[in-house]
């Protein structure tokens, strides 16, 4: 028999390159969407201030003083309430809008707006009516708070000779007045219809006030003498 003839052997071709505005696989797209990966976790760079000097300087102080064996029992701050009553608001709403722009230039967070929960006729209030705002922080925007705070605005309060140490209530937690948001750069002095006083709540893990003393005075806390 004859031998069969061999069949031409096809050529390779090389790879086509995708045409210009074609869209990727789902996997390129999604490669691509991720990015590069990042080298360095959260929290490796960009950590608050105040945060470190927490973890490198308050625990070791307040282990050597308390006599903590874990170190999980020192205790820390967990969040931060920032409140501002405007009773006047039931009869200018636009006190209010300028109450929720401070807290929030202050803050650097969205507030929520704190409405009446009974109707009080002595007060012309009725139930639902808004009367203050409010916001909670925890994380590294607590711990910017806190820095800016103590460093920065409570000296520029006239004639400043610290914050009163007996403000607790027994548990540890720490509550400050100021009578105006003036004090804080963020606050242009022009923009202000009406100076607002506020309260700001320390919330801590600290199981007495002798404790939650020494937390927030290693932290930088300018307490009265």
């Amino acid at each position: 028999m004859a031998d069969k003839e061999k069949k031409p052997e096809k050529k390779k071709q090389p790879a086509q390159q995708p045409k210009q505005g074609a869209k990727p696989a789902k996997g390129e797209a999604k490669a691509a969407a991720a990015g590069p990966k990042d080298e360095h976790p959260k929290g490796a760079s960009g950590t608050a201030r105040l945060r470190e000097r927490y973890v490198k300087g308050v625990v070791p102080a307040l282990r050597k003083e308390f006599g903590y064996t874990n170190p999980m029992a020192v205790p820390k701050i967990q969040k931060v309430s920032i409140n501002i009553g405007l009773g006047e608001a039931t009869g200018n709403s636009k006190l209010m809008d300028g109450a929720v722009n401070e807290l929030s230039a202050i803050a650097g967070q969205k507030p929520v707006i704190t409405k009446a929960k009974k109707s009080i006729a002595a007060f012309k209030l009725r139930e639902g009516m808004s009367i203050g705002c409010m916001v909670t922080l925890r994380g590294d925007r607590m711990y910017e708070f806190l820095d800016r705070l103590m460093n920065v605005a409570l000296p520029r309060v006239r004639d400043f000779r610290g914050v009163s140490p007996k403000s607790f209530d027994g548990r540890g937690n720490y509550t400050l007045g100021l009578r105006d948001q003036l004090i804080f750069p963020e606050i242009d002095y022009n923009k202000v219809e009406k100076t607002k006083g506020m309260n700001i709540s320390i919330t801590t893990t600290a199981k007495t006030d002798a404790e939650g003393l020494a937390l927030l005075r290693h932290m930088g806390m300018p307490f009265r003498q």
